[in-house]
């Protein structure tokens, strides 16, 4: 077989591996989606299919050149798929940084541009948790998402391998100049983005509508299966979940996002019933359904030589 035909068909493979893997945690999503409210689940996917457009307009932010608008659309979209494929957000990368490539920008510049979207990304999810604990401090029961016990030896964790990167840093030369070789790249592209207000609105309005409409997505779900607490409180609970879960490499969050979520619905005042019902269909409508679309928009682009 043609070798791009097989590229093309790799997505559908690798997707098909964790919806059999998973069939029980899907099965029951949609056990629950079929309780539901349908208006509000119509809401929840239309916020899902509005975060490609918040992710297209965050990239388009942190490059300087114009991009072509609707291949960068379809990125995202395939981007979704191949996070599924890599832990930690890698196969979005990844596709990412290959359709930069072949838009005509050098790969040092294609991975300052990564590195500015996800700090920018980051500082807006961490930032808006930050600005929402403070507005609404009874949302969330910190004591059952981080029991006393546990901050030592997370403190511990951070630290050691904070030690252990400026070690390395320190013990190999050649890996300390291109570490400093790429953080000015990256800080010489920051600089280029701030310089123009409509790249610098597009990065940081892209970055704060992300995390805001995968929210969105998941009130709309509780509204469905009558979620009975604040909405702000959800709010808080998903992004005190997605930022406690950063750090864990799993391919697309699968378990430790639903784990985090479940929790985090529970330490906001739902019955546990209720939230597992939530998150699971809320994941149903977020991550299996956009799956096969994903898988096939990144096979065609794949054969198309797009990316």
């Amino acid at each position: 077989m043609p070798l791009q035909l097989v590229l093309g068909l790799l997505p559908v493979a690798f997707v098909a591996y964790p919806a059999v893997r998973h069939h029980d945690v899907l099965a029951e999503g949609f056990h629950h989606l079929a309780t539901a409210k349908w208006p509000w689940l119509l809401a929840a996917g239309g916020a899902t299919c509005l975060t490609w457009v918040a992710m297209a307009v965050t990239r388009q932010g942190a490059v300087v050149e114009r991009l072509p608008g609707l291949r960068l659309l379809a990125t995202q979209v395939a981007a979704t798929a191949a996070n599924h494929m890599l832990p930690t957000g890698l196969g979005s990368s990844a596709v990412n940084l290959r359709f930069m490539t072949v838009c005509g920008l050098p790969p040092a510049r294609s991975s300052a541009a990564l590195a500015l979207y996800v700090l920018a990304e980051s500082i807006a999810r961490v930032g808006m948790l930050a600005v929402l604990l403070i507005a609404f401090p009874g949302a969330l029961r910190l004591g059952t998402l981080l029991p006393d016990a546990a901050a030592g030896p997370l403190l511990l964790g951070l630290g050691a391998v904070t030690v252990l990167a400026a070690a390395v840093l320190l013990l190999f030369g050649r890996l300390r100049r291109a570490v400093v070789s790429f953080l000015r790249t990256a800080l010489g592209e920051a600089r280029s983005v701030h310089t123009r207000p409509s790249r610098a609105l597009a990065l940081w309005g892209g970055s704060l509508a992300f995390p805001a409409l995968q929210a969105a997505g998941l009130v709309a779900v509780g509204l469905a299966l009558g979620l009975d607490i604040p909405l702000w409180h959800i709010v808080v609970a998903y992004l005190a979940a997605t930022v406690a879960v950063a750090v864990v490499p799993t391919p697309g969050g699968l378990g430790s996002v639903e784990a985090a979520l479940i929790v985090a619905l529970i330490a906001a005042g739902s019955p546990a019933a209720v939230a597992t019902a939530v998150v699971l269909a809320y994941r149903v409508i977020t991550v299996w359904l956009p799956l096969l679309p994903g898988a096939l928009t990144l096979g065609t682009l794949v054969r198309l030589k797009v990316i």
